[in-house]
């Protein structure tokens, strides 16, 4: 198991050394000028320049990566115009919101965290525990209603769901608030309230297309003679599903799940616009429309971390459930 943990864990480096590599060519070296899109219409050809200096863009490209590089590590001193020192880890500095991109992304962050993962409990019980039933009763009418409630789910599209929870619990019930972000720590029943629409959005999304795959690899896995041979051993109904069948049945979904969350992590944009609240999405979103590029660095490097590091969960889950992986 070692040695497998080790494997992924290189393979997890050189990808994110990969990706940090791209995004910076893709955003620092290509023929385009960063500077102009960065600074307003008004900013005269010194301002641009003295820009330029501050950014170090008038260095070779491979002392700017090792620069960028460097500070995420142990930090390096961004000039006065930038706040000066900036403490690892150091993603640069923001001109648009006018801060370190890191003190930006430390109140975005909580936010999505803070949607995806409740959101992903829900979506991971409710479906498999809906699929493994609806399996289990097959041709039943608990069978249909599950088919029905995952088509249903899998057929509207998030902002629709969104719209249809906030004109229903706040606008007309008012039962719950505007959706905001609160912090678990501040005050737990504010953070559930704020949060709980996007999560019910989320899960109801997901939580069908996993119910569906659910289904699908349990009937699947019902068929497969080590079950019918573990029927006919005489155990316990209870011991063969659980114990057999659905370990069987979820390898495949833990790998999709761990996918799905790490995705979810790196950017809930539709959900976050949906709902009005700021999270990494829609920080990514205004860092594209006003041209900031150490904060689109920052936002491509984050996704990436995340992806990368629930592939890594997911192999390790992987091997956990199927000893079989870890000999590959």
């Amino acid at each position: 198991m070692g040695r497998f943990l080790i494997k992924r864990l290189l393979s997890a480096v050189l990808t994110l050394f990969a990706v940090s590599v791209l995004s910076f060519l893709m955003f620092f070296a290509l023929p385009s000028d960063p500077v102009t899109g960065m600074c307003p219409k008004n900013c005269n050809p010194e301002r641009l320049e003295r820009v330029r200096q501050e950014l170090g863009l008038r260095d070779p490209k491979v002392e700017q990566y090792v620069a960028y590089m460097k500070g995420i590590f142990v930090g390096r001193d961004l000039g006065s115009a930038q706040g000066g020192r900036c403490d690892a880890p150091c993603l640069g500095y923001s001109y648009v919101n006018s801060e370190a991109v890191t003190d930006t992304l430390a109140r975005v962050l909580p936010v999505t965290l803070s949607i995806v993962i409740p959101a992903a409990i829900l979506w991971l019980a409710l479906g498999v525990g809906l699929g493994m039933i609806s399996a289990l009763r097959r041709g039943t009418w608990v069978d249909r209603l599950a088919i029905g409630f995952s088509l249903t789910g899998a057929s509207l599209q998030l902002y629709f769901t969104g719209a249809v929870l906030l004109i229903v619990f706040v606008y007309q019930l008012k039962i719950l608030p505007t959706p905001h972000y609160t912090s678990i720590l501040d005050n737990p029943v504010d953070w559930a309230k704020g949060l709980v629409l996007a999560w019910v959005a989320l899960a109801f999304l997901f939580s069908a297309i996993y119910a569906r795959l659910a289904r699908a690899q349990m009937l699947e896995t019902l068929s497969e003679d080590f079950v019918r041979t573990a029927r006919a051993k005489g155990l316990v109904k209870k011991k063969v599903y659980g114990r057999h069948a659905l370990r069987a049945a979820i390898t495949p979904l833990v790998t999709i799940a761990g996918l799905d969350v790490g995705a979810a992590l790196g950017g809930t944009v539709i959900t976050e616009t949906t709902f009005g609240i700021q999270g990494l999405g829609r920080t990514a979103v205004y860092a594209v429309r006003g041209g900031d590029l150490p904060m689109i660095m920052a936002t491509v490097l984050i996704s990436a971390v995340f992806v990368v590091l629930a592939n890594v969960v997911v192999d390790l889950l992987y091997a956990a459930i199927d000893p079989r992986v870890r000999l590959g």
